[in-house]
């Protein structure tokens, strides 16, 4: 995507605080890394001159993948949503009119405007469309250059990890990262509390209704053949936990009720085959069936990094592992 020089010069002028009485914070080299940082990206100051560097980061964003024309990437709004963050209102501006309306000045030549949502965050819009780009996780769009890095490293790490791993340092903060309530793993010590499900959590809809999920976790390959082979579990194996989880109460403490769980998802941390998910499909019945949900390697790897879910320790490269803080960990 390719914007004028002069829409990037003048957003970067906005994001530096440059000038008088303008309706922006002043940041200086220290505060336009914590910038970048906080819209997720990994850029840090290099000491030259501010606006200028920034200007050079927003078109190195705009060739990040995006969706359409009319859809800037997902980096790109993340920077626009941590501009115009309600708490850097300044006295002059406290509801950030000012603020919105230069910079809807600016986007115009674009053919974009930016407006705030009841949830108060910042949105682009295309002016000729009316489609909206937001940050939004989106799992099947075209991943950065850091983002295939993240991905390359939780490959690495999928690889060596037990189904422990597999639950705790992964799909824990993966549902957790997406909103999901109440993540809860049952213990493997004692297989008889499991009752068919590694994981139970719960998902509050916008309309306040609460679903239930339990997850049964396979750490390898899950197919169809005859007999399990190495390196791959059998989805007969399965056929028993996901009925058991499905007719099987669990009980939330924070509502002191007994329910039964809405759906149920296998997940495997290899690929589950397309004769694994038919053979199960056959043998469920309709509204069963209807419950069923598979999530494997690809999806796990995918929703992990566009959620930006921080990579467990021991997917680190030794580099940056030990006595480095978080916070300085570029990924």
């Amino acid at each position: 995507m390719k914007w004028r020089q002069r829409t990037l010069d003048e957003i970067a002028e906005m994001i530096c605080g440059n000038g008088e009485n303008v309706p922006f914070v002043y940041r200086s080299s220290s505060y336009l890394t914590r910038f970048f940082r906080d819209a997720d990206t990994d850029f840090a100051h290099d000491g030259s001159t501010r606006a200028a560097w920034v200007s050079g980061i927003l078109e190195a964003l705009l060739n990040d993948p995006h969706q359409d024309a009319q859809t800037p990437p997902h980096s790109f709004c993340r920077v626009i949503a941590t501009l115009m963050d309600v708490a850097d209102a300044t006295a002059s501006d406290p509801d950030r009119t000012a603020a919105l309306s230069k910079l809807n000045i600016s986007l115009a030549r674009e053919g974009f405007e930016a407006f705030f949502a009841p949830d108060h965050k910042c949105y682009l819009r295309h002016i000729g469309t009316g489609a909206v780009a937001t940050s939004a996780a989106n799992p099947h769009r075209p991943l950065s250059r850091d983002e295939l890095q993240r991905r390359d490293l939780l490959i690495s790490f999928l690889d060596k990890a037990s189904e422990d791993d597999l639950i705790g340092e992964i799909l824990l903060p993966l549902f957790r990262q997406l909103g999901f309530h109440r993540v809860t793993a049952t213990d493997h010590r004692d297989k008889s509390l499991e009752y068919g499900k590694d994981i139970w959590m719960r998902y509050t809809l916008p309309t306040q209704h609460v679903l239930y999920f339990g997850l049964q976790v396979k750490r390898d390959k899950l197919d169809a053949a005859g007999m399990s082979k190495s390196g791959s579990a059998n989805v007969a194996e399965i056929l028993n936990q996901v009925t058991m989880m499905l007719g099987h109460v669990i009980f939330d403490p924070e509502t002191s009720r007994r329910v039964l769980v809405d759906h149920a998802f296998i997940v495997a941390g290899g690929e589950i085959t397309k004769a694994a998910r038919n053979w199960l499909g056959e043998r469920l019945d309709a509204s069963k069936r209807s419950q069923i949900m598979f999530m494997d390697r690809e999806d796990i790897l995918n929703l992990f990094v566009v959620a930006n879910v921080p990579l467990p320790q021991a997917a680190l490269p030794a580099t940056m592992s030990g006595s480095v803080l978080d916070d300085d960990i570029p990924f």
